[in-house]
């Protein structure tokens, strides 16, 4: 008999304004920040250039902790299902 489990992460990820807010269910506690910031840029249609055509990075700010993660931490680690995370632009200077 096989067991169904659950062992992904429930969160809740908006952008910086809180107009775009996505339900992100069973993310992989071993997925890294980054893997997951970066798989959620399509889904919340955020820009990934600005309007010079830079790129635009984004961090995960873990509303819980008031801090920004990194992005090398592993989400199991870092984050507890229900938590919510907001992605915030950060445009490099060339």
């Amino acid at each position: 008999m096989h067991v169904e489990s659950n062992t992904g992460i429930d969160l809740m990820v908006m952008d910086v304004s809180g107009q775009k807010r996505r339900s992100v269910r069973n993310v992989p506690p071993d997925a890294s920040v980054g893997e997951v910031v970066r798989g959620l840029l399509e889904s919340l249609q955020l820009p990934e250039q600005d309007s010079s055509g830079r790129e635009v990075h984004y961090a995960a700010r873990l509303e819980r902790e008031g801090r920004h993660l990194h992005a090398s931490e592993q989400i199991g680690a870092a984050v507890q299902t229900g938590d919510e995370l907001v992605l915030t632009p950060s445009i490099e200077a060339a």
